[in-house]
């Protein structure tokens, strides 16, 4: 008997939506049928989210922290700009025409600056000025969150010392509830980060104690991060082969609510 050797079933977005219809007694025959099935898939991806379920999304990460910086964003957060070069790590810049402000954190390359959070809105093409070193460049671009706002949750974390060399040291840091880090006395203590506290806003950051007292050390943590939204009907879903049952049996159960709401218990 001869098998196939393919091991590369895959459906997309519009397959989804059929067998699920089907399952639900149903036939696709309007565009608002792919429509809100589409709207239902991305919510089913949220309710994954929520149950941390999607663990193939997991993805280490690496921050490097500045001296005095105790607040980070829990992602990739740049600010373009003509030339890095003259700025501080740790200096708060401004933007001149925004008002914008935020502290760098690092140096991530010769035209970017890594960045907290900022205050305001920083504008492409303003006059970017440092508070401590006094230089200035001009912003080449505007900040994009899409990176941060995909965070979820951090599943653990660790300081790196001495990263890259022979010396390199990972030790682990606790995570703690907002009451016990709101609980913390003396949150400007400087020390080598042995907590921290994930705040998950709509922009997520991440609250180290003590406040790093070296902007030598690095923070590696490994975060859950939102599954790629189903958009196109022809696009594949961000799901691993194992999950396809998972997500056509969800999405016919979420379409069933709508459709056919006598086949489910609500």
């Amino acid at each position: 008997m001869t098998t196939s050797s393919s091991k590369d079933f895959e459906l997309d977005v519009a397959d989804y939506v059929e067998e699920a219809f089907e399952r639900c007694g149903l036939e696709v025959r309007t565009g608002y049928d792919l429509k809100t099935a589409r709207r239902s898939l991305n919510i089913l991806f949220a309710d994954w989210a929520n149950r941390g379920l999607n663990r193939w999304t997991i993805s280490q990460s690496t921050l490097s922290l500045a001296n005095g910086v105790s607040e980070y964003p829990l992602g990739t957060l740049t600010l373009p700009v003509a030339s890095s070069s003259g700025f501080s790590v740790g200096e708060i810049i401004t933007g001149s025409s925004s008002s914008a402000t935020a502290t760098i954190t690092s140096l991530a390359s010769s035209t970017s600056l890594a960045i907290t959070i900022p205050s305001g809105t920083f504008t492409s093409s303003e006059t970017i000025t440092g508070g401590t070193s006094s230089n200035t460049s001009t912003s080449s671009g505007v900040v994009s969150f899409a990176d941060v706002i995909s965070s979820i949750d951090i599943l653990s974390a660790v300081i790196r010392q001495n990263d890259g060399i022979s010396t390199q040291a990972d030790t682990s840091i606790t995570r703690v509830s907002r009451d016990t880090f709101l609980s913390i006395s003396n949150k400007r203590t400087t020390s080598t980060p042995s907590q921290f506290y994930v705040d998950r806003q709509i922009i997520p950051v991440i609250k180290l104690w003590p406040t790093p007292n070296s902007s030598s050390l690095k923070l590696v943590f490994d975060r859950l991060t939102r599954i790629q939204d189903a958009d196109a009907d022809v696009n594949t879903v961000d799901v691993p082969f194992r999950f396809y049952p998972c997500l056509t049996a969800g999405l016919a159960y979420y379409i069933a609510m709508k459709k056919t709401p006598d086949r489910v218990k609500l």
